[in-house]
């Protein structure tokens, strides 16, 4: 098959750890043609959705894993596979990628679908299932933050739209900083915040368990540093193997096929204790680190669920 990945820049990623080079790597060993770009080369062109970007091929060689073929344009109606892989934020400019992405569809297969990516950001498909998070509220208004707050004491508060525990803050029952929090967020941006009852288990980590087209094939857990409360592998989280409970395969076995029928083949949750926190669809990671430490083949499953949907 012919693969296009619309990725962030290729140059600074950690081969060992991200994702999206292990879906090349293993897309390459399968014999698929790889073609690589960033978003912002995404286009509409006078009724073709383009990109212009560059043949690829990878290597597990640190410093040198990659090379790149001569820069072309390329109508992304000619592939067989697109992969939606830039990181987040969740903003104005993502979101219209996806609705050029979307036009590419049904003949060329866009991973995760970017309809229902537009549709399911990471911390608002969650309140299709109230029973499975925490105490939550989304809002802009101070009063309902602050009341919230009061309800339930120790909280955690971020930005709706972030990505990778930035802008993260807990604020303990005797904090007094939610009213100048608020006054920084909304001063910079438009976006409502989501508050959460602060959850304990935390320090015992926090678990990313990776759903393959609905069905759970393994998680990790991502340890907060010493002194930090985000567990994310970006600020310091340590990712240690563990095994999933009975709670996180009714929390899988409740999702997974509203997850398998729009689409989203490659998806990374959040669990902490009991309790479901995130669905990340928009570029999970989390597939290097459960392969090292469960043995298992993850890039290799995803690749046959997209090839399925092809054959």
């Amino acid at each position: 098959m012919k693969i296009a990945f619309q990725m962030d820049p290729i140059g600074p990623i950690d081969i060992n750890a991200d994702s999206t080079f292990r879906l090349a790597e293993e897309a390459q060993a399968r014999g698929h043609e790889l073609f690589y770009y960033t978003p912002d080369k995404l286009a509409y062109d006078q009724g073709r959705i383009t990109a212009r970007g560059w043949p690829l091929s990878v290597q597990r060689v640190v410093g040198d894993h990659f090379s790149l073929g001569e820069e072309t344009a390329v109508d992304l109606a000619e592939f067989d596979v697109v992969w939606l892989r830039q990181d987040p934020p969740f903003d104005m400019f993502y979101i219209t990628t996806t609705h050029l992405l979307q036009r590419l569809m049904p003949g060329t297969t866009v991973v995760n679908d970017p309809f229902w990516v537009r549709n399911f950001p990471e911390k608002l498909l969650i309140l299709d299932f109230p029973q499975l998070m925490p105490p939550t509220t989304i809002a802009r208004d101070l009063e309902t933050i602050r009341a919230f707050k009061q309800e339930h004491g120790d909280v955690i508060l971020k930005p709706l739209y972030g990505n990778g525990g930035a802008g993260v803050f807990l604020l303990k029952k005797e904090d007094r900083n939610l009213t100048s929090l608020h006054e920084m967020f909304t001063g910079f941006s438009r976006e409502p915040l989501i508050v959460q009852k602060f959850l304990p288990d935390v320090s015992k980590g926090d678990k990313r368990v990776i759903l393959v087209d609905g069905e759970a094939v393994g998680a990790i857990n991502r340890v907060p540093a010493s002194g930090e409360t985000r567990s994310n592998m970006h600020v310091g989280g340590r990712p240690e193997k563990i095994e999933m409970t009975a709670r996180d395969l009714e929390i899988c076995a409740t999702i997974g096929p509203l997850l398998r029928e729009k689409g989203q083949v490659f998806v990374g949750i959040d669990v902490i204790g009991d309790y479901l926190t995130e669905i990340n669809v928009t570029s999970p990671t989390g597939i290097q680190e459960l392969e090292r430490f469960d043995g298992i083949n993850v890039a290799a499953r995803i690749w046959e669920a997209i090839e399925a949907r092809r054959s």
